[in-house]
């Protein structure tokens, strides 16, 4: 397989403007995109040699920045992708942020404020392994979360989650026109495959750490989690900041496409070192005259 080609249309993956989702028409799985595991070592060691590259001339153009959010349900593997994908990235010039249940000062604050304390800043890739759509996602499945917030759906609960919906699109395009460049993922795993996966969890005992009670209990509310991803899916997918709906029941396939969709990302800025005038030339030669002697 040569390298540097994609082997897939990415754009199947992607939630275009204003469509509406129905996940039941989105695969969980699909053919994989690499022929055996030796292939699938050899392009993800490619995109991350790739990345890589183009990690160093982003941080040294300090022209733009990249963030990648990861919204999935329980085991779909997020964790493994951010960890396989990034693997190539300098550290420092990437930072991974993960999204707990909130608590203290962030409950304090709107619901966008914790999230936007810890965006990158030019030159970096910022991840958030979790985000701000926890409280259209999360919040909605369990509305009594927003009492805790000193807030409540009022008489007209579409209008309180259409407002949300509104402000997240509104701080992504502030982004997006402030180079500031966002793509999101939704990991799309399988009920029976998290079945599986929660079974190895509890069987494996190096996973058994992985596993809570909690993690059954959300499972419960499957079909109103789907519903909710649905919802913000075709809601909050926009030109500027577009969701990809990843198939998630294999977790080789599922690192390529999203390998190659930051790939694609970051080669549309046409990233390049800063090119050195004469004047830091004539600079540079007499530093090392110097350095020389």
């Amino acid at each position: 397989m040569a390298k540097n080609k994609p082997v897939f249309d990415t754009n199947k993956f992607r939630v275009k403007e204003d469509q509406k989702v129905d996940l039941a028409k989105w695969p969980t799985l699909v053919d994989p995109v690499y022929r055996s595991k030796d292939d699938y070592r050899e392009l993800l060691a490619d995109h991350v040699a790739r990345l890589s590259d183009m990690q160093q001339k982003l941080y040294a153009g300090n022209k733009h920045a990249l963030l990648l959010v990861f919204q999935a349900m329980d085991a779909a593997g997020k964790d493994g992708a951010i960890r396989h994908v990034m693997s190539g990235v300098n550290p420092q010039g990437c930072q991974v942020t993960s999204f707990k249940h909130p608590g203290g000062a962030e409950l304090g604050h709107e619901f966008l404020w914790r999230s936007m304390r810890a965006l990158p800043e030019r030159g970096q890739i910022g991840i958030f392994n979790r985000s701000h759509y926890e409280d259209v996602l999360i919040v909605r499945v369990h509305p009594e979360l927003l009492e805790s917030e000193g807030l409540a759906l009022g008489d007209d609960p579409d209008a309180f989650w259409k407002e949300r919906y509104r402000s997240i699109r509104s701080v992504e395009r502030h982004l997006c026109f402030n180079n500031v460049h966002v793509l999101k993922f939704f990991l799309h795993l399988s009920k029976e495959e998290q079945r599986k996966r929660f079974l190895a969890r509890i069987d494996e005992p190096e996973k058994n750490w992985k596993f809570s009670q909690a993690d059954m209990v959300e499972r419960g509310f499957w079909d109103q989690y789907a519903r909710a991803y649905e919802i913000c899916l075709s809601e909050t997918s926009t030109e500027a900041a577009p969701w990809f709906v990843v198939p998630a029941d294999d977790k080789l396939s599922t690192r390529l496409i999203v390998s190659q969709i930051v790939l694609e990302k970051l080669e549309s800025l046409k990233l390049a070192f800063p090119k050195v005038d004469d004047a830091r030339r004539e600079e540079l030669k007499a530093i090392r005259s110097t350095l020389t002697l």
